[in-house]
């Protein structure tokens, strides 16, 4: 698939998880310059992505993480990160964090920007462009969106992240030794913006 993204073009070879479909799978990968590891929130690493990333790792692929689903009940986000580099030997360096509220996914908090952005639980499955309000970390209105409990547990799984997470660096992306992980719903289309900017920037 080939799409435009605010100027950009970009070359988007899938590599189906079916295992009828390894062969095509592995030229894909030999073909493309980066990868995108998609996750469920629920499952994690499975067994095709053992295998896939196993091809990204011989050839140095750098490799983008986005753990989908994020508008259903799924892991912990910390263990599902903990499972990933366990498993694969990848560090993780989240770029993108799920906020919650009261048990239900409410948005992303963004690191680098400092920012939340508030997820609109529409019923259209992202047809149509919701509105996805923007507060920054300190703004009185995200306390009346979110609640005093859900903003003081946000603020403590950040600072968790700053003081014990990896540091992001670029030459461990290219070398594919770390990958940025993005949380959001692409059913939804909720998180994918933010993942494409950064993607392309990087």
């Amino acid at each position: 698939m080939q799409l435009e993204y605010e100027g950009d073009r970009i070359n988007l070879p899938q590599t189906p998880g079916h295992k009828d479909f390894s062969e095509d799978t592995y030229r894909t990968l030999v073909a493309a310059d980066s990868a995108v590891m998609l996750l469920d929130n629920r499952k994690g690493v499975e067994d095709r992505t053992r295998q896939l990333f196993a091809v990204c790792r011989r050839r140095r692929t750098p490799i983008f993480t986005f753990v989908n689903k994020c508008d259903r009940a799924g892991e912990d986000p910390l263990k599902l990160l903990g499972d990933v580099e366990n498993d694969l030997g990848i560090d993780c360096y989240p770029i993108t964090w799920p906020v919650f509220r009261d048990g239900q996914f409410a948005g992303i908090y963004h690191r680098r920007r400092g920012d939340v952005t508030l997820f609109d639980r529409t019923t259209d499955h992202g047809a149509t462009r919701a509105d996805e309000p923007v507060y920054r970390l300190d703004a009185p209105e995200l306390v009346t969106e979110l609640g005093d409990s859900a903003l003081a547990h946000l603020n403590d799984e950040i600072r968790l992240l700053d003081e014990a997470g990896h540091q992001f660096s670029e030459a461990a992306l290219l070398a594919g030794t770390l990958t940025p992980v993005y949380f959001g719903s692409a059913l939804t289309n909720f998180g994918v913006e933010a993942f494409l900017r950064d993607f392309l920037a990087m």
